[in-house]
């Protein structure tokens, strides 16, 4: 066969050169089965991990691998026996994201609709990642539920987490003005299992407000320190930015939602459901050091991950009768009953959605009428 006509056979059957030479010569042995060891984690395996991954809310699965010893316990299908819960529990992280690799979805990115006002020259720029141990230090970002158009009346989620423990709480309000916030965080405060000493935040006039800096200097339990990250640099707040997305996005999406009466739902949601099962039952990775390497940086995280919860039941500020309060909140869980009925609200609010949009439809078709 000359030049033109392996060109010619290679691109019909979509072969290599040196592979078409073989074959046309008949040196090539043909494989009957596939190289190496046989697969140790079937099909079966993949289901039950495919349903424990929904049910956790989709972690990476570094988290999901110490997570699955919390959740087996209450895991009741009868097909997952002995057998099958000591494979799941023998995963590794790789294996995890190959069997979990058909099921991962991607998210599209919404609006940023952060702006700056003048107090904050009243406000420290700082950054605390490096120096905090212990829980108490707050990392603050709202999440505009405005879909792909920022104008008009919306809602918003505020997000506060402790960069120690991991600890994060959210909650809804119509809108994003400086009483609204005031009004969540006063609330997300009161809940708090420790007490928070520094409140850190981005540079938009939700939070850079004399309605916040008169709340933390005048609150019964002590005077809170306010910083601010550096404009423009969203990885000085990386915590609570992945906390948006695994808290808030994964949860609710990118779709627009300006309803007044989804608030108290998804507030509902966020403090009964969403909230407990993330702050009990799902590990989070924690950053032991950082350095540079060449060109690169090599990050060090913790050899195991762990809960918020059981971070704080480790830290030695929290107060043994916290700690207690704590472990009895953790005893009356079942994390696949908080699941259902997230599941349960979750439909509840989709239906809110839904109709959202058909009166937001109605409305354009008789404005443009």
């Amino acid at each position: 066969m000359n030049k033109v006509g392996l060109n010619e056979f290679c691109q019909v059957c979509g072969y290599n050169r040196k592979y078409a030479i073989q074959l046309l010569n008949g040196r090539r042995n043909l494989r009957i089965k596939k190289p190496g060891p046989r697969p140790k984690y079937g099909q079966e395996v993949g289901f039950h991990l495919h349903q424990l991954w929904l049910a956790m809310g989709r972690p990476c699965s570094k988290k999901m691998i110490a997570a699955i010893p919390l959740w087996l316990k209450h895991y009741k299908d009868p097909l997952c026996h002995e057998e099958m819960r000591y494979k799941l529990t023998s995963l590794s992280a790789a294996t995890v994201d190959r069997l979990l690799k058909p099921y991962r979805a991607e998210f599209k990115r919404g609006l940023s609709t952060t702006q700056g006002v003048s107090l904050k020259n009243m406000i420290p720029i700082e950054l605390l990642h490096g120096k905090i141990k212990d829980p108490g230090h707050i990392e603050a970002d709202t999440v505009s539920h405005c879909g792909d158009n920022g104008s008009g009346q919306f809602i918003s989620s505020l997000t506060m987490t402790d960069l120690a423990s991991g600890w994060t709480e959210n909650r809804a309000t119509m809108n994003k003005t400086a009483t609204k916030v005031v009004d969540a965080v006063r609330d997300i405060d009161e809940t708090l299992p420790f007490h928070m000493e520094s409140f850190s935040s981005d540079n938009g006039n939700e939070f850079i407000n004399r309605e916040l800096v008169h709340y933390f200097n005048t609150r019964r339990w002590g005077r809170v320190k306010m910083a601010r990250r550096r404009p423009y640099k969203k990885n000085d707040a990386a915590h609570v930015e992945q906390k948006n997305y695994s808290h808030v996005r994964q949860l609710f999406g990118y779709v627009r939602l300006d309803d007044p009466a989804m608030v108290p739902l998804m507030n509902e949601i966020y403090r009964a459901y969403w909230n407990p099962l993330l702050n009990f039952f799902i590990p989070n990775m924690k950053l032991v050091k950082k350095e540079r390497v060449g060109s690169r940086i090599r990050k060090t995280y913790e050899p195991i991950a762990k809960t918020p919860y059981e971070r704080l039941l480790e830290s030695d500020k929290i107060s043994d009768r916290m700690k207690s309060r704590l472990r009895d909140s953790y005893s009356a869980m079942n994390p696949f009953t908080l699941r259902e009925m997230l599941d349960k609200a979750l439909i509840r609010f989709k239906q809110l959605v839904h109709i959202a949009e058909e009166n937001r439809r109605l409305y354009d078709e008789r404005a443009s009428a």
